[in-house]
């Protein structure tokens, strides 16, 4: 175990520091990329999964793996060994690695302190315009099919269209109503007995 990396975050910098054979093997004792450019932070417990691209300068024996992999959008750090749980860390365009692979005593530890320190990318939240009170905001008033008593237009009963035929006028009222039915002529229907089937005076 003494011989593995460890990860750990000191200031704006992820810090790598490689065991003894990882170190001989990678020609350098350790890596250190900005937390400015991670962009993601996981554990892969295939290690043969993060050995992509073509193998550059280092040592790549069948049970450990040390060195630069070539990519075409850039270069790997690779220090992993068989049969071992692999840190890995996504870095941005223009970071020294594309990813930071390497074989830790506690990965589950390691991945937790460096997320902690990834910068945060809020989610879009809409801002109230100038002025507004959202606790005083009006609330639609529930339709019929939701228990209430407004129709599909949110209108209450005995509100007129806003479109409709009767958009635009006052509402009726009971004097009104009177005076326009006084100017009805009602004919009232009286059906006569003759005209009635059956009766003996039915044509």
């Amino acid at each position: 175990m003494a011989a593995m990396a460890h990860v750990t975050v000191e200031g704006g910098e992820v810090v790598v520091r490689l065991g003894l054979r990882e170190g001989l093997a990678a020609r350098r004792r350790q890596v250190r990329v900005p937390v400015s450019a991670l962009r993601e932070v996981h554990v892969e417990r295939s290690w043969w999964r993060v050995l992509r691209g073509r193998a550059g300068s280092g040592t790549w024996s069948p049970g450990r793996c040390s060195g630069v992999r070539n990519r075409p959008d850039g270069k790997d750090f690779i220090a992993v060994k068989a049969q071992s749980t692999v840190l890995c860390l996504e870095l941005a365009e223009g970071a020294p690695f594309r990813r930071v692979a390497v074989s830790v005593p506690d990965p589950e530890r390691a991945e937790r302190t460096v997320h902690e320190a990834m910068p945060q990318a809020p989610g879009p939240r809409i801002q109230p315009g100038p002025g507004t009170d959202t606790r005083d905001a009006p609330r639609r008033p529930p339709l019929q099919h939701e228990g209430g008593t407004a129709d599909d237009h949110g209108r209450q009963p005995g509100v007129p269209s806003r479109t409709g035929s009767g958009a635009g006028r006052p509402p009726l009222d009971a004097e009104r109503v009177e005076r326009a039915n006084a100017d009805r002529v009602r004919h009232d229907h009286v059906v006569h007995p003759q005209d009635h089937p059956g009766h003996p005076g039915a044509g």
